[in-house]
């Protein structure tokens, strides 16, 4: 983002983290199915990459690296962007809207019934 001749640091970092966290909102808690068959004979159709990640089981390497690196970005982020209430405030949403799914009382939960079929 700093090859953008309009952008300032601050905002270069706040995109890259924006960007990168609704990235990985949609291709890790969005989409559902698989994207090749698998001989589990549909089970994991209804189930999101996360919820199929290491087979359900919690907090297997994988899955804390994928917990760890959005926090490390966000506090890149909150650095690069010396702490400004606006970035600080977009960087903590798109923060939230990453690690919240994660957890594992959210494990096959479908809020407000988005994205149950």
């Amino acid at each position: 983002m700093l090859e953008l001749p309009t952008a300032s640091v601050p905002v270069a970092w706040t995109l890259t983290n924006v960007i990168h966290n609704l990235g990985m909102y949609v291709f890790l808690h969005a989409v559902k199915g698989t994207p090749f068959e698998t001989p589990d004979q549909g089970k994991a159709r209804l189930l999101t990459h996360w919820e199929q990640l290491d087979y359900g089981v919690q907090f297997t390497s994988s899955r804390k690296f994928f917990t760890i690196s959005p926090i490390i970005l966000y506090f890149l982020a909150s650095f690069y962007t010396k702490y400004d209430p606006t970035h600080f405030i977009l960087n903590t949403a798109s923060l939230l809207s990453v690690l919240i799914p994660k957890m594992p009382q959210l494990h096959g939960v479908r809020i407000f019934g988005i994205n149950k079929y």
